[in-house]
């Protein structure tokens, strides 16, 4: 705990190319440096919505800075990822909430040093295979292949290719869009059955991604929902996907109103108010539950299930909770 309280900081022309722990003395004027090195190892930092443990961060006049009242929850490590399948192939796991698929091209040229304070899921795969491979030759394990990807913050089933065949294999069933993928979501208020149809560009008017009314551009996104459970206010939904453009379920449940919980990007329509969340959902209600696709090797049918993660059951639950006390 600091006595700072919540802060967000804008990035001044002057400050751009500085770095985060530099920047943070010129916002908390007195800080010394030791203090300003403790409040980002802390946790206390945040960069664009994503904890920052690199004080030789760049800062770039684009990013939002913000410094939390209570530090973050410990980006997630190798022991947090769940290896469920394994083969010479390929690979599929149960990503954790908080851990980035593969870098981004923006950090491909970042430091070895930030690389080792928040590796991605790609990075860190290599090395937890080779513990599980005992026959492994020796020297650095080969790197394995993202075909798909999942949002930094939702959780659940990835495969990677280990083999240049299996990369082209599966590449061609997730264009083709022959795989299945279920997903679970909690989001505010209630949708019935039905399946979202549109067309999503890069930017909407205002910087984010959306769906866009005019005929010919963007690429056709396809989600399936139907709910689960209402619980009070909220909903338990199951959404499956057609086609797998980036930010896919997020980006359709929020332009139907009803942003997935927790959401804090596409969190209001186009230069429109953004929709509280009041739900008090530890992190984005979205978790990847089910995936299933063809070997690209053996051509064998896979199917993976795994079960809505801890930290959401527990969620559910008091949300439940909270619908049965008396008003």
């Amino acid at each position: 705990m600091h006595s700072f309280g919540e802060r967000i900081f804008r990035v001044l022309p002057r400050q751009e190319g500085s770095t985060l722990a530099a920047a943070l003395r010129e916002w908390l004027p007195g800080i010394s440096w030791s203090q300003a090195k403790r409040l980002i190892a802390g946790r206390y930092v945040q960069v664009n919505g994503n904890l920052c443990l690199d004080v030789a961060r760049r800062i770039k006049l684009q990013d939002v800075v913000k410094l939390t009242a209570r530090p973050s929850v410990a980006p997630p490590g190798p022991r947090d990822v769940a290896v469920i399948h394994l083969d010479e192939h390929l690979v599929v796991v149960d990503k954790p909430s908080g851990m980035t698929t593969n870098r981004h091209p923006e950090e491909w040229n970042a430091s070895q040093r930030r690389r080792q304070l928040q590796p991605t899921l790609d990075e860190l795969l290599p090395r937890i295979i080779s513990r599980m491979d005992v026959k492994r030759k020796k020297g650095p394990p080969p790197p394995v292949r993202a075909v798909h990807r999942l949002d930094r913050d939702t959780s659940g089933l990835i495969v990677f290719a280990r083999t240049a065949e299996a990369e082209r294999g599966l590449m061609a069933q997730f264009r083709k869009h022959t795989t299945t993928r279920k997903y679970l979501a909690i989001i505010s208020g209630y949708l019935a059955p039905q399946t979202f149809r549109s067309r999503f560009v890069r930017d909407r008017g205002d910087g984010r991604r959306g769906s866009t009314p005019r005929d010919g551009e963007g690429k056709a996104a396809v989600t399936h929902i139907r709910p689960i459970e209402r619980i009070g206010d909220y909903t338990l939904l199951e959404c499956r996907l057609e086609t797998g453009r980036t930010h896919q379920i997020r980006i359709h449940l929020a332009e139907a109103g009803h942003p997935v919980c927790c959401e804090k990007i596409y969190n209001r329509p186009l230069y429109g108010k953004t929709i509280e969340d009041t739900s008090g959902a530890p992190r984005l209600a979205l978790a990847a539950v089910e995936l299933g696709f063809i070997h690209p090797v053996t051509g064998e049918a896979l199917h993976f299930e795994v079960p809505l993660p801890k930290d959401l059951t527990d969620f559910l639950y008091e949300l439940r909770r909270r619908t049965r006390l008396p008003s």
